[in-house]
């Protein structure tokens, strides 16, 4: 992975994506405002026309992740988005895309962490799933981004970033920079005019049927190798990181804006003496189930922080080194708005929860 790195600039987070995203190749954006997502919308609307691209408002996000997946099937970088609610709506055409393997990117600037079984599960048809990828903060989206325009045309399929208000919306200073991860193989999949004419068209279609001159696979071979695909991409595109770990007493697992905080509390911890560590899978799916496992392998308690009533737990009951050791303690906090957290992401609510959780005892 290679960088070239600009200046440094005050951005608030959405611009700083959506820079990134042009950075990375991205020429067709469509979506439907709804905050928090639609700051990303109404910057793409000024940029990526100034930059050669279409960003277009469309009527409904069923319209818009439509229009992202004809793009992306010319070969072009294209991506769609919206918060967890409308996202509700584009999953049938999320699994298409899954299914046609055709590249895009999809922003979940969600209102919350409640997206985590939407983007880990989905709401599709078929055998399919999508890399997700959940920043920390703003200057880790800004590289989640163009690495999940990349992973998208490496694996062919759609790819998500988990976002949230305070990366839609705090300001800070990034360096912007266009990332290159590698060599990509040619696009000899897209639809770029160049092969129409009878019997030489090419087909982009869940059934893979291929056309009476040029049969393909069939519906049951494609949706095998499909499969097959995801299995390898499960195995190959694990992200986490972790902190105190090695001898932790106590592992708190958390995931995307909600990390940031842990983090910083067990800092705090640690400084006072407490064997205290913390796991942050980064992929959200494919989960890393094997490091949290390792992490956890010394921890008497494993505490699971994220705002919801508990989706990533299932993960980490799965994959935790003992399952016994596992405690919950997030749960659900949004703000009376119903576009922000609530009270529960603040530092010292969760140091109160670690330390209650930890003074309880364990294995």
């Amino acid at each position: 992975m290679t960088a070239e790195t600009t200046g440094l600039r005050l951005m608030e987070g959405a611009a700083a994506i959506g820079e990134s995203a042009i950075l990375a190749g991205c020429r067709f954006f469509a979506g439907y405002p709804m905050s928090p997502f639609t700051a990303l919308l109404e910057h793409m609307s000024k940029a990526l026309p100034a930059a050669g691209g279409v960003c277009i408002n469309a009527e409904s996000e069923i319209e818009g992740v439509n229009m992202a997946l004809g793009a992306g099937a010319t070969g072009a970088r294209a991506a769609t988005g919206s918060c967890g609610q409308g996202i509700a709506l584009m999953q049938e055409a999320i699994a298409e895309a899954a299914l046609n393997e055709t590249p895009m990117v999809v922003f979940n600037m969600a209102r919350n962490q409640q997206d985590y079984f939407q983007a880990t599960r989905g709401g599709g048809w078929g055998d399919y799933r999508t890399i997700t990828l959940a920043p920390k903060d703003i200057p880790e989206a800004v590289e989640h981004t163009q690495l999940l325009f990349h992973l998208a045309e490496l694996h062919r399929g759609p790819t998500i970033l988990y976002g949230d208000p305070l990366l839609a919306q705090t300001r800070v200073g990034v360096h912007l920079r266009r990332i290159e991860f590698g060599e990509l193989p040619p696009r000899e999949w897209a639809l770029d005019g160049t092969t129409g004419g009878s019997g030489h068209s090419r087909q982009v279609w869940t059934w893979a049927m291929g056309k009476a001159t040029d049969p393909g696979p069939g519906p049951d071979r494609h949706w095998r190798d499909v499969a097959a695909k995801f299995d390898r991409i499960a195995e190959t595109e694990q992200r986490s990181e972790s902190g105190y770990v090695e001898d932790a007493d106590t592992v708190v697992v958390s995931f995307g804006s909600a990390a940031k905080f842990v983090e910083y509390v067990v800092e705090e911890l640690r400084a006072e003496g407490h064997r205290i560590g913390w796991f942050r899978p980064i992929t959200l799916w494919p989960f890393p189930g094997p490091a949290l496992a390792a992490a956890t392998r010394g921890a008497r308690r494993v505490l699971v922080f994220e705002l919801n009533a508990g989706q990533m737990l299932d993960d980490v009951r799965q994959y935790a080194h003992d399952r016994s050791a596992i405690r919950f303690i997030g749960g659900v906090s949004i703000h009376e708005s119903g576009l922000a957290y609530g009270p529960l992401l603040d530092a010292p609510r969760i140091r109160e929860r670690i330390l209650a959780a930890a003074a309880e005892g364990g294995r």
